[in-house]
Order: C-alpha cells, then structure tokens, then sequence
C-alpha cells in the first residue's frame, strides 16, 4: 500500500478548502460525490489529513490523498508528496 506525505503540514489543504468554501464536513461530502463507491471519506479522516496539532497526521492512503484532490479540484501533487525512497533498497 502507498502512502503519500501531506505537504506543508497541510497547509496547501487548507488553502484550496478556503478557495473553494468547505469546511472539513462539506469536503468529506464532495469526497462522497467524487468516489465511484459513493464512499468518500470520512469527516474524522478529513480532519486528521487536513487538520493541525496532536490528532493531525502526516500520512494518508493514495486512495485518501485522490479523493481530497479530486473533490478540491486541485492536483495531487500539490498536495501530497511521495514519501523518499530509502538507499536500503536501492541496489548498488
């Protein structure tokens, strides 16, 4: 499974929710809208990618990451980065 890295502690988040006038409920909503399940994501999940301090997390799911683009319109690599690959698995 991969994981991606919130940028700027998710800042960039942030700001393309503001760009657009979500909160984190209506941002978890267009998550819903933009998922071919209907799922989405849930609003504890868009406060933890997009919030800040202690319940915060650096990390999310690709699956996670998309969602929140796609719903934001905004592209993923903007938000998101991909974690650095480690020299232990790089052959020599």
């Amino acid at each position: 499974m991969t994981n991606l890295l919130r940028k700027g502690d998710g800042q960039p988040i942030r700001d393309a929710m503001k760009r657009q006038g979500l909160t984190a409920e209506t941002l978890a909503g267009a998550t819903r809208a933009v998922d071919v399940t209907g799922r989405g994501i849930s609003l504890a999940t868009v406060n933890k990618v997009a919030g800040r301090g202690e319940w915060a997390r650096s990390e999310c799911r690709l699956r996670t990451a998309w969602l929140i683009a796609t719903a934001l319109d905004a592209p993923l690599q903007g938000l998101f980065d991909m974690p650095s690959v480690s020299t232990d698995t790089v052959e020599r």
